[in-house]
Formats: C-alpha cells, structure tokens, sequence
C-alpha cells in the first residue's frame, strides 16, 4: 500500500503542476482531496491490512501524502492568482502621462485668499490674530456677550444646539465673538486683536447666506478708547483692503455686544455703497464678562463676513457658486 500511496501523491503533485489557471485547480481539488479521490479509496483499505504496524505506517503515509497534497495546491493557486492579477492589471492600466506631462500647482481656494489678505492688512495695521473654539459653550455665544437666557436677541441667530452636558449648554458657535471673551480672559490689556473662524447658522441656503460661513472680528481694549478710534481703524482699514478711492462711514444701529453701535458701509470710486459689518463700543457688560474694569478700560469691537467680502471683491453673483468645487469657477481665482 505504501508504494501505491507515494504514486497517487506523485500524480496528483504532477496534475497540480500542470494545471495552469485558477478554475483548473478548483476542479482538481476535488478530484484529488474528495471522497473519490485515488488517497481517499486508498484511505478505506487501510482495514484490510493484516497488521496494526503496517495499518500504523500506511496511515501515517496517507496523511502526509493528503497534506502535501493541500500544501501544493495552495502555493500553485497563489502561484497562478498572482499570474492572473498581474494579467488583469496590465490589461487595466492607463496611460495618465498627458495628464501629467505639465503638472500644475494649485492655489488657496478664494474665500482663503481673502481671509489671507484680511489677515495681512490687520497685521499690518498692528493687530494680532487670535483663534478659539467650534464648539462653544452657551455662556460664551450668548451669556457673556450680554444674551442671557430671556434676551430678545437671541432670536436673531438661529444655533445649531451640540448634544453634550445640559440640554442647550453647548452649542456651534454662531459668531467669534467668543474669542473676544477669551482673549479678554487670557490676555492682559492693552489688546489688539482679530478673531478669524468658521460659524454656523442653522437657516436656509440662499445666494447671500450659508449655514456654515466664516467670519473675521476686531477687538481693541485700552485705556480712553473712543468712538472716533473705531471710526479711525474702519476707515484705515477699508483704504488698505479696497484701495485709495473707497472710504467708509458708520451708521447707527443695535447689538447687544455694544453700546453705541453703529453698522460700517463703504463707498466705491462710483459712489455706491455696501454695507459691510457692524461694529461698537464694548459693552460695560462684556468687559465685566471678560474679568476687566470698565471704569479702567475701554475698547470697541468689529465684525463682517469673509465669504461676503470674497464674493463682492470678485463679483460672484451667488455666494454658493464657492463651494461647489466646480473646477470651471475655482481656476477663474
């Protein structure tokens, strides 16, 4: 039995090398390692062996001819797997060189470029940038900005409420003005600060609103601040982002943030004007919030829509238009 064990693996080893796809092998695996395969009879005569000694030797034999068996399928399917990927690879593969036979470089999208360029003209009139969180705490969007709870201007931002602490606690910003309380928190007067970042509002999508914007704010705490300094740096400020021939003026308005408040308008070389922002006088209030003495301290604040301004710099007729990623618009920028 032994010598017809060794010529049952001997042909089927031999069968295996010469199968030479995938489905082939399938079938032989069958044929080889089934229940009618040349071992598995051979393994059904083992009870007729005379002796416990020869039934032992052959048996062991018929296992490590099954397992060499399996051991040689596998590494011929892999063999032959590689083989047909390799094939089917080739057959696949593109010719991407004309694609990139120029690479070109790419370029901040446009609503980056302004903040960029918002950011350069501040820095350049002595402001520093300062950053805070997405998610913001209710006390901080509202609270401390003089909004507690019944106050009437919370209507006028629409919040996107987080699920996280209390029911209502925690919320996406609505503006950056919670970074003016921080820096007032962490950052001893006198300050000069802008507070770039992405808000959320949660309304309708429209071609002047979005319910995720970015906005760009201003705070200056110093001693005997005034009106005019606010009127000062608006206006120093429209001349070095827009040009020479704009200028602006401010319009009397309300935030609760501030008090007097006003609304910022500039006017183009033709005479028409924009509005643009709002800003204000720092409430005694928020500078309370901010852990300073109003009695000592004094500043005002700012603020306007990044998107906005990218839109009416370039004359993008719908703020949308910018985040389609319709390469067509963005290569225009």
């Amino acid at each position: 039995m032994i010598v017809d064990i060794n010529a049952a693996r001997a042909a089927a080893e031999q069968s295996i090398a010469n199968a030479s796809t995938i489905d082939e092998l399938r079938q032989l695996d069958t044929e080889l390692l089934g229940k009618k395969s040349p071992l598995a009879l051979l393994k059904n005569g083992l009870g007729k062996l005379p002796t416990v000694d020869e039934k032992k030797e052959a048996g062991q034999a018929l296992n490590e001819a099954m397992s060499a068996v399996e051991f040689t399928l596998a590494q011929r399917r892999a063999l032959l797997g590689r083989a047909e990927r390799n094939v089917q690879l080739s057959a696949e593969a593109l010719d991407l060189t004309e694609h990139f036979a120029a690479p070109g470089r790419g370029k901040s999208h446009i609503v980056t470029q302004a903040w960029q360029r918002l950011e350069d003209v501040f820095v350049g009139l002595g402001f520093q940038v300062a950053e805070g969180p997405e998610v913001e705490t209710d006390w901080y969007n509202f609270e401390a900005l003089n909004m507690p709870p019944s106050h009437p201007a919370r209507s006028m931002h629409d919040t996107f409420y987080v699920d996280h602490g209390q029911p209502g606690s925690t919320v996406l910003r609505t503006h950056t003005s919670p970074v003016q309380i921080r820096v007032m928190q962490n950052v001893a007067p006198p300050i000069y600060m802008i507070m770039p970042g992405r808000v959320f509002r949660n309304e309708t999508t429209d071609a002047t609103h979005l319910a995720v914007f970015h906005q760009i704010e201003g705070l200056v705490i110093d001693r005997g601040i005034t009106l005019a300094d606010l009127a000062g740096t608006i206006e120093a400020f429209t001349q070095a982002f827009f040009g020479a021939g704009f200028t602006s003026r401010l319009r009397p308005s309300y935030f609760p943030f501030t008090e007097p408040s006003a609304e910022f308008d500039i006017r183009t070389p033709k005479g028409d004007w924009l509005e643009l922002g709002g800003c204000g006088m720092v409430h005694p209030n928020v500078l309370r919030a901010g852990g300073l003495d109003p009695e000592e301290w004094s500043g005002f604040a700012f603020g306007f829509g990044i998107d906005r301004m990218a839109k009416e710099r370039h004359g993008v007729g719908d703020v949308r238009e910018m985040y389609t990623n319709d390469i067509r618009f963005i290569e225009q920028f």
